[in-house]
């Protein structure tokens, strides 16, 4: 059995998809919404970065989440006073944890920020948020464990 042939077809969209990563064969781009249609190149820029940004935030929140179960009663943080399943342990931190919390949150953006977006200054009004020509969305220079490789080729098998 042999998979039927998809007529290939030409237009602007799929030449200002082709280079974004995570579009993979067979499948290709997936945009249920068709939110790339109405996009400029800029715009699907901007996309990738907030779909990266926030992934990796979710991805670290799950972490979170399965650790807040199985270390229940551990003095680690908060001298063990937080108990009971990981989705009631937001309501007992304590207050004066938040605004450290808010502190790493604003750290956090700024570095990303200042990695990857025009300066406010310079960026066209109807333009906010444009990212550097050569910046690539998610990458913020961060790999203390070295797995990025230093080969171009390599690093676009990798992603």
């Amino acid at each position: 059995f042999a998979p039927s042939q998809v007529a290939q077809t030409s237009s602007a969209l799929s030449a200002s998809l082709d280079g974004l990563v995570g579009a993979l064969e067979p499948a290709g781009v997936f945009d249920p919404l068709g939110l790339a249609e109405k996009a400029t190149d800029a715009t699907l820029q901007r996309y990738r970065e907030a779909e990266l940004a926030h992934g990796r935030i979710a991805m670290l929140a799950v972490v979170g989440f399965l650790v807040g179960e199985k270390v229940e009663g551990s003095a680690f943080l908060f001298d063990a006073s937080i108990s009971g399943p990981a989705i009631t342990h937001i309501t007992q931190v304590p207050d004066g944890f938040w605004p450290v919390i808010i502190a790493f949150i604003g750290a956090y953006e700024a570095s990303r920020a200042e990695a990857g977006w025009v300066d406010p200054a310079d960026c066209p009004v109807d333009q906010p948020g444009l990212l550097r020509d050569d910046y690539l969305p998610g990458d913020l220079k961060f790999d203390p464990l070295g797995l990025k490789p230093e080969d171009d080729e390599e690093f676009a098998i990798m992603q």
